[in-house]
């Protein structure tokens, strides 16, 4: 019997707000408690932290300027030959989509769907007049952080329905059949809002201490100035007592989605399906939370935005807890996923198979296959400017309905790419700008070694690597035709000694 599959996705969740990452706070205790049953890995990183583009990453293996969905409107744009959602049904599996969509996929490609958004009707099926007046009141927060707490308790909270879904599907299945729900919770994303207890657990003068303020925002480039000035716009004068609510509201977001996290897995034990389950732990991308005088997310690729939670536990995988030392990646699932089912992994996936990891024995000449994980972002073009006949307003980044979206114009042009290996982050742009710090003793980025003479042979070295990956992720597709072959690793990897067999004219 084929195992089930659960991807458990939250959108925006910032990777080190948890206890088991040294934050102060407790916000997760029982995913921290269930995560040392499996492999938490430390070194995990989004292909792109937006959530569209990630989340089409995720289930076609493949980097944005492959799939070419490189913005949160591209949907109809997804380049790829086969995905996950494919791949299973092929094999067998029943699939759902419990939660928020985001994706290429459309509800009825799932063989169930119950949706859910960030604003209480897109997609949603409203039943009771309480749900009508959760969207009507979801809708009433423009995206913004709330400053009492949300009404009608945890049942109408959009987790709380996510893991009633998956229970609904789980229930209706043959008992001869795997299968695969996508359990996507639209949460901790903006309209910051927490119903009680959650709302007053994490009051904002208890909060910790942020590691950055806007004073760093010069260092970090134009754009992070010009974001911090939009938030200024919007916010007012009291935006540091905004964001401080924003925070609080974020910590309790994450222990909703903890306590529900906790019901899911409790359930499939009761259902005694939790030994025959993979069950996958990841977010699309982080948040700044306050760091940077900064709230959601925005431009280029911020560790704090591309690091990302990122836990597997279920059959097939060894009880190590965390791990440090191994870089992994969205796109990495999708092929790990194969690998465990003994699938062929489709042509145009540019991810790998992290099963090695997963299982706790990893041969020394697999290890230089995780050293290292790369991260894009841009739509292409030119940097906007504020001197440009371009406005927010007119773009469409100030309305009513979001008052102000952070992911625009000016935070996604141009292109980017990022590298990390080992204590080390390197950013650079199409316009030869770049930024390398070292995250040992820079958790937050503040200091930028990029001009620095002692570090020129770390950044030769990271630019040569970041080089090697952004060929590698070139797409394959499509495949030359008539005599070329285009060899590949079976499982995608690249420093392996492999022989392959001709496989034919593609």
């Amino acid at each position: 019997m084929k195992p089930n599959i659960i991807i458990v996705m939250t959108d925006q969740q910032r990777a080190d707000l948890r206890r088991s990452r040294g934050y102060e706070l407790d916000t997760m205790p029982f995913l921290d408690q269930w995560a040392q049953g499996g492999a938490d890995f430390c070194s995990a990183y989004t292909p792109n932290p937006t959530c569209m583009p990630a989340r089409v990453s995720m289930f076609t293996g493949r980097y944005i300027e492959s799939h070419r969905v490189r913005t949160n409107h591209n949907e109809e744009d997804a380049c790829y030959r086969k995905g996950l959602l494919e791949i299973l049904k092929e094999n067998g599996y029943t699939t759902a989509l419990c939660g928020k969509n985001h994706t290429h996929y459309k509800p009825e490609d799932f063989d169930f769907a119950e949706q859910t958004g960030h604003m209480g009707y897109e997609g949603e099926t409203n039943l009771t007049e309480q749900e009508r007046q959760f969207a009507d009141f979801l809708c009433a927060t423009s995206h913004r952080e709330t400053y009492s707490p949300s009404p009608f308790g945890i049942e109408v909270q959009h987790p709380y329905r996510n893991v009633s879904s998956a229970f609904k599907f789980i229930d209706s299945i043959a008992e001869e059949r795997p299968f695969f729900a996508w359990v996507s919770f639209a949460e901790p994303h903006n309209p910051y809002q927490v119903p009680e207890p959650y709302f007053d657990m994490f009051p904002p003068e208890t909060l910790p201490a942020l590691h950055a303020d806007q004073s760093i925002l010069q260092q970090k480039g134009q754009r992070f100035v010009w974001l911090r000035k939009q938030w200024e716009n919007v916010l007012g004068d009291d935006i540091d007592k905004k964001i401080g609510r924003a925070r609080s509201n974020y910590h309790g977001m994450l222990r909703l989605i903890d306590d529900q996290f906790k019901r899911l897995i409790e359930g499939l034990r009761e259902r005694e399906l939790e030994d025959k389950t993979i069950v996958i732990f990841v977010s699309d991308h982080g948040d700044f939370a306050g760091e940077y005088g900064l709230i959601r997310k925005g431009p280029d690729l911020p560790d704090l935005l591309c690091r990302i939670p990122f836990i597997w536990r279920g059959p097939g995988v060894a009880a190590q807890g965390k791990l440090t030392g191994s870089f992994v990646n969205l796109t990495d699932i999708f092929p790990t996923l194969c690998d465990m089912l003994g699938v062929e992994i489709p042509f145009g996936v540019q991810g790998k198979s992290i099963r090695p990891l997963l299982e706790g024995d990893v041969p020394a000449e697999l290890k230089k296959e995780f050293e290292k994980t790369y991260s894009e972002s841009g739509f292409s073009g030119l940097y906007w400017k504020e001197n440009d006949a371009l406005d927010p307003e007119t773009e469409g980044a100030l309305n009513p309905r979001v008052t102000f979206d952070c992911l625009n114009t000016w935070t996604q042009c141009g292109q980017v790419r990022a590298l990390w290996k080992g204590n080390y982050h390197i950013q650079f742009d199409m316009m030869g700008s770049g930024y390398l710090y070292d995250l040992s003793k820079d958790p937050y980025e503040c200091n930028n070694l990029w001009d620095r003479d002692e570090y020129s042979a770390v950044c030769y070295e990271m630019l040569k690597e970041l080089t090697a990956e952004m060929l590698k992720a070139s797409d394959p597709l499509p495949a030359p035709r008539r005599r070329y072959r285009t060899k590949i690793h079976p499982k995608g990897y690249w420093y392996q000694n492999y022989e392959a067999r001709d496989p034919g004219i593609r």
